[in-house]
């Protein structure tokens, strides 16, 4: 059978948890680029939210919604309880994470090696889902380590599904927790779309989000024959403008009408405005600015521009309107 999603169905773009990326001011950021994209936080360990700085770690400006906290953790109490502090700071949703292959994550026994576990992913969803009307979803690999078959990711997921959650959202490779870094197995492992594709066959009342290896918004097309949507994780930092492309690829066109999007200069601006806004509350405009190195990515003079923000960020005492491009010359093959 194959999924076709209804032409009036405007299907979901969203860009993936990211770990020392997707804090709050780059999610700005890509808000304003993709105005109706779900964005994520980064993995957020239940320890740290009950145990830490609460503010610190679930602050976020309200343009950013519609937005989802992703949680780490493995205890069903303690899940629960952050799922109600996320229901507090008015959060859109709660991700559980079940892909991350990272030492961290395997010395506190969660994220990948949950897919070992699938009775106890179904006990943690089903309690976070109990614990407020939040909604909530999960983030899995297609496998793990030798769990690397058709049988065993429609085992997990059949267990999953008596959690009641309806997101599922899934990087098309398997991960491997020795041997490989987490960057290797953002890399190495083959990326397998069909197994993905299947799921969505064969649970057609999961809302079915494929992530991994998508890199240009002319794919997508593609994938949204099979599934519900697409997450797009490391090329909507590196190139972050493909977020507009997908946004406009994606959008219905009374949808399309609302917005008028604005050009790489217009983003600039109102980034500046956000630092300056940030600055006075004590920000350093670095921890803003990193985020947009990818903006002209591709463009003539985008070279250059990257150069001079790089050298701006390093200026303690520059101002955001230091971001704004110099005058170039766009047919020399330098700043192309």
């Amino acid at each position: 059978m194959n999924t076709l999603i209804a032409a009036s169905q405007r299907p979901c773009l969203a860009v993936a948890p990211m770990m020392d990326w997707t804090d709050r001011h780059c999610r700005y950021f890509h808000r304003l680029l993709a105005p109706s994209a779900w964005l994520y936080t980064e993995m957020v360990t239940t320890g740290a939210l009950l145990h830490g700085d609460v503010q610190r770690h679930l602050a976020y400006a309200e343009r950013e919604h519609p937005l989802a906290l992703q949680l780490g953790g493995s205890v069903p109490e303690d899940l629960a309880r952050c799922c109600r502090l996320a229901e507090e700071w008015g959060y859109d949703e709660v991700n559980l994470n079940v892909g991350c292959p990272s030492d961290r994550v395997q010395r506190g026994a969660f994220g990948a090696c949950l897919m070992h576990e699938p009775e106890l992913v179904r006990d943690c969803l089903g309690a976070m889902r109990a614990a407020s009307a939040v909604p909530v979803s999960i983030k899995s690999r297609i496998g793990v380590d030798e769990l690397d078959s058709w049988a065993q990711l429609e085992n997990f997921y059949r267990i999953v599904a008596e959690s009641g959650v309806q997101r599922v959202i899934v990087h098309a490779r398997k991960a491997w927790l020795k041997g490989l870094s987490p960057k290797q197995n953002r890399e190495i492992p083959d990326l397998n779309y069909q197994r993905v594709y299947r799921l969505k066959r064969e649970f057609p009342l999961f809302e079915v989000i494929v992530n991994g290896g998508i890199t240009a918004a002319e794919s997508i097309s593609g994938h949204l024959q099979h599934v519900d949507g697409v997450m797009i994780g490391r090329a909507a930092y590196q190139m972050p403008w493909m977020l507009t492309e997908c946004e406009q690829l994606m959008a219905d066109s009374a949808h399309s009408a609302e917005h008028d999007q604005p050009d790489r200069d217009q983003i600039l601006e109102q980034m500046i405005a956000y630092a300056h806004a940030q600055q006075a509350q004590g920000v350093p405009i670095r921890h803003i600015g990193r985020h947009l190195l990818g903006l002209y990515h591709g463009q003539p003079g985008g070279k250059l521009w990257r150069r001079q923000m790089s050298e701006c960020l390093q200026d303690h005492s520059a101002a955001p309107e230091s971001w704004r491009r110099q005058t170039i010359q766009s047919d020399c093959p330098e700043y192309a």
